[in-house]
């Protein structure tokens, strides 16, 4: 049975308290001194979930990471979360005491990570921080800190930087290093209006992914209300799933029955704890976010965008006429606009009320003012001042190239998309991500790359747009750690699985991009046959079968030359380079860059031509 939805916090306690029902093999821990330690946390082999281990050293709770453990100052079961305190300054240094291991590292594989809760000051820093988008300015929160509360030498170190940790996205790490910063403290759900002195104590709030059911390898393992079955989601591993009429209570690891019969006594209760938690949570992310749209304003790049008043908004999209709505998406709708000068732009606006779309669009408007590529999608300015953020880029006329290989299927157009225009679209969409990768300062990992996000102009030439998932990476990090965020059927396996973002991982996602523009299908399609539901595995299945001429879109094969169907093939084997499971194998985009204009030359009978 499926774990029920998201309850209030006082219904969780409610739960916490009210049920009676069995519990499975692995049950409760015990006390550790006066603290209780609540399910799914584990003490020892014989109680709680295994992969939530923590440890009891002498009546104190402690967390431990691979490489350092830090004391446990608080837990709370309603909403999974514990705080930990975080490590110290070394003695006459600033320098924090786990900075030899990196600073605080958590285990990505394991179920935990750091929330949004933590704001985070990092000192002692170098001055390449000055590149990335942390705010590193003189009235900022780190500064205050640094004045009021440290002693020398932290205050002759004159570069520190805020951010809240956790955002949008899951993070495992708090990182300092060499060329970075080289200590870090943090605060837990800090009110940045209080004076310094009445801050709270230093902590990291740290949040448990909810368990799944137990791991079992017989119906032995199981209690009488549930059976042991093969996981759906995990091949090889076998759990104790709840029988017909219970469902699986993550809070205490049973399989409940009772739910019903406290479900009345604690409506009331969470109905009004919700009700404050949201108005709390709304009013601090308001707050969050109307500093945060100002920041994006104040970050140096290459170039400045301009700033659009409401009214300018307004009037150019004649009051979001609907007659001028051009798509609208997860973050929000774009439409058309028209500028005083006669140009055409396309505005994007954020959902109303949307956090985690609002955060997106900031995150974009941040990262395209410092990037200028004829194969990205141009910003032109952005509003700050209306309710939600407002975007306004350069309007490309032709869609998206998702539309030309599907939405128009049937009605003829698919012909101006000649194989030589394909190969054009991913050598243009390719030397717009190497940019990204190789050039950008930071590099920045598009983490959202498909073809309902390359655009074509009027020329039919290929720009990269939506970069609302973006991260910028810095130097001497091989990889970004987040929750896995991306499109079914584009996303890296392995930062699926390891949430370990790499410039492997746009490479993976333009690997089925090039897969569709070879066979014009999709990268999902449940009509085709079960195990060939995911084109990459299709097309790779295919080629096994020395069958890759059949994947192949047939108007392309159509009154073909030889040449061009060799560079068709040369395509699939690229897009298949491109999409290796482990990402050590595959090419980087600078390799693709080349690949392509060799294939395409290829398809041109060799011309030295590129017409790029």
């Amino acid at each position: 049975m499926p774990t029920p939805p998201p309850l209030p916090s006082l219904l969780m306690a409610a739960i916490l308290l009210s049920s009676t029902t069995s519990v499975f093999s692995a049950y409760q821990c015990p006390n550790c001194g006066p603290t209780a330690v609540p399910y799914p946390l584990s003490t020892g082999p014989n109680c709680g979930d295994q992969s939530y281990k923590i440890r009891c050293n002498s009546g104190s709770l402690v967390f431990d990471t691979e490489i350092n453990s830090y004391p446990i100052i608080s837990i709370n079961p309603t909403n999974q979360r514990l705080v930990i305190q975080p490590a110290s300054l070394s003695s006459n240094t600033c320098v924090t005491t786990d900075y030899i291991q990196h600073g605080l590292q958590l285990n990505h594989s394991l179920p935990f990570n750091i929330t949004g809760s933590n704001t985070v000051m990092l000192l002692n820093c170098s001055e390449m921080v000055l590149l990335s988008p942390l705010n590193c300015t003189l009235n900022s929160l780190c500064h205050t800190y640094v004045e009021a509360r440290l002693s020398p030498p932290c205050c002759e170190t004159s570069v520190c930087c805020t951010f809240k940790a956790g955002s949008s996205t899951t993070e495992h790490m708090i990182e300092v290093r060499d060329i970075g910063c080289r200590a870090y403290v943090s605060f837990v759900d800090l009110n940045p209006n209080l004076p310094v002195e009445k801050w709270p104590s230093p902590g990291v709030e740290i949040q448990w992914e909810l368990p799944k059911e137990p791991m079992c390898g017989s119906r032995a393992d199981c209690d009488q209300k549930s059976t042991c079955r093969p996981d759906p989601n995990d091949v090889g591993t076998k759990r104790c799933f709840c029988k017909e009429g219970s469902w699986w209570n993550p809070f205490q690891g049973v399989c409940d029955q009772s739910l019903m019969s406290f479900l009345g006594v604690a409506f009331l209760a969470g109905i009004v704890s919700s009700i404050a938690i949201y108005r709390r949570h709304k009013r601090n992310s308001q707050d969050r976010l109307r500093r945060e749209r100002h920041n994006i304003l104040n970050v140096g790049g290459s170039r400045a965008a301009k700033i659009f008043s409401g009214r300018d908004i307004r009037k150019v999209t004649n009051n979001f006429s609907k007659d001028r709505l051009l798509g609208t998406g997860g973050y929000g709708e774009v439409y058309k606009g028209i500028l005083e000068d006669g140009t055409i732009v396309a505005v994007k606006c954020a959902k109303l009320g949307n956090v985690k779309g609002t955060e997106q669009v900031i995150n974009e408007v941040r990262i395209l003012c410092q990037v200028n590529h004829r194969n990205l999608v141009s910003l032109l300015g952005c509003c700050v001042d209306l309710d939600q953020p407002i975007m306004v880029y350069e309007y490309i006329p032709n869609g998206a190239l998702h539309d030309h290989l599907q939405s128009r299927r049937g009605r003829g157009e698919r012909a101006q998309l000649s194989w030589i225009r394909r190969l054009r679209i991913a050598l243009r969409t390719a030397q717009g991500l190497a940019y990204l990768h190789f050039l950008a300062l930071p590099p920045i990992y598009h983490r959202d790359v498909k073809s309902s996000n390359i655009l074509l102009d009027d020329k039919l030439n290929a720009k990269v747009s939506d970069f609302g998932l973006s991260r910028l990476a810095y130097d001497e990090l091989s990889h970004i750690t987040t929750c896995a965020q991306g499109t079914l059927g584009y996303l890296d396996p392995e930062y699926y699985r390891k949430y370990q973002l790499t410039d492997k991982s746009d490479v993976y996602s333009f690997g089925v991009v090039l897969l569709e523009l070879l066979t014009s299908q999709r990268a999902i399609d449940f009509n085709r046959m079960e195990d060939d539901v995911n084109l990459a595995v299709y097309v790779l299945r295919m080629v096994h079968e020395e069958r890759v001429m059949e994947v192949i879109d047939p108007i392309l094969k159509e009154n073909a030359m030889s040449f061009e169907l060799e560079s068709m093939v040369a395509m699939a084997y690229l897009g298949l380079r491109c999409v290796e499971e482990r990402r050590e194998n595959r090419p980087s985009m600078k390799e693709v860059v080349n690949e392509l204009e060799y294939i395409l030359s290829v398809s041109m009978g060799g011309k030295n031509n590129l017409g790029v």
